[in-house]
């Protein structure tokens, strides 16, 4: 099986809007492995990691995130997979 694994900046009104509590719902139900979690400038990143398509509907819910997010725009980089099992908050 092929995998894909990304790393995500996410631009906007991000933080204090349950982005990232959000985020490994959509990512545990996707069936996608990783982390997410706050940065100091006031964007959220994210690691995901597992099918390709999971991964990218996990892209695609986060281009407008949860329901009070403004996403202003998502920086997305390819990355070589790390195996990760699980998706943790940080």
């Amino acid at each position: 099986m092929s995998s894909r694994a990304v790393e995500v900046v996410v631009h906007g009104r991000v933080q204090g809007v349950f982005f990232r509590d959000s985020c490994r719902a959509e990512a545990q139900r996707a069936g996608v492995a990783g982390w997410v979690r706050n940065e100091p400038d006031g964007t959220v990143r994210a690691r995901l990691e597992g099918d390709p398509e999971a991964v990218g509907r996990v892209l695609a819910w986060a281009e407008n995130g949860p329901p009070h997010a403004e996403v202003e725009r998502v920086e997305v980089e390819e990355v070589a997979p790390s195996g990760l099992g699980e998706f943790r908050v940080r």
